[in-house]
């Protein structure tokens, strides 16, 4: 995101995520990816990237696909219309890996609100957007945080990792 917040432009542009491309520095994102087996995104940012003519990339995990619109699964992916918190309780009630949120915005509200993060990693981007889509939608519940650490890159990036604190 960017430093004041924005995980997109006021024109739905990631653009700015460009500003911290390097060859061969993908940010640990290889060996955080090894960590998990499910994968919960949101239909609008499936979509964003398979507009960006990417094919989404993580045909070896269960992928969830948030939306209000009943599809036919594609291989592993899965187009979910239920209940959100049902299916992360339906998820953690077996064994695997973690499960990582690709976002969007909304489905990283609602997870919140619902108390079903355990953790937050997420990488500043060294630019201030002004407006845009924001990761944390205004009248997010109260959630404490402790910073497990942080790193900083050559090109500004810097990655902050947090667990959620159960009360």
């Amino acid at each position: 995101m960017s430093l004041d917040g924005y995980i997109a432009d006021s024109n739905e542009s990631l653009d700015f995520l460009s500003l911290v491309e390097q060859e061969g520095q993908d940010y640990g994102y290889t060996e955080f990816i090894k960590s998990v087996d499910t994968i919960i995104i949101g239909r609008k940012t499936y979509d964003k990237v398979i507009s960006m003519g990417y094919e989404y990339p993580h045909t070896d995990k269960d992928v969830y696909i948030i939306t209000r619109t009943e599809r036919p699964a594609i291989g592993t992916y899965k187009y979910y219309t239920g209940n959100l918190q049902d299916l992360v309780y339906s998820i953690k009630s077996k064994p695997g890996k973690d499960i990582y949120c690709d976002g969007g915005a909304e489905i990283v509200t609602e997870l919140l609100k619902n108390h079903l993060v355990d953790e937050l990693i997420i990488s500043v981007i060294p630019i201030l957007l002004g407006n845009g889509i924001r990761l944390f939608k205004d009248g997010q519940t109260l959630q404490k945080l402790n910073l497990v650490n942080s790193k900083q890159f050559d090109r500004g990036l810097v990655q902050l990792h947090y667990k959620c604190v159960t009360n």
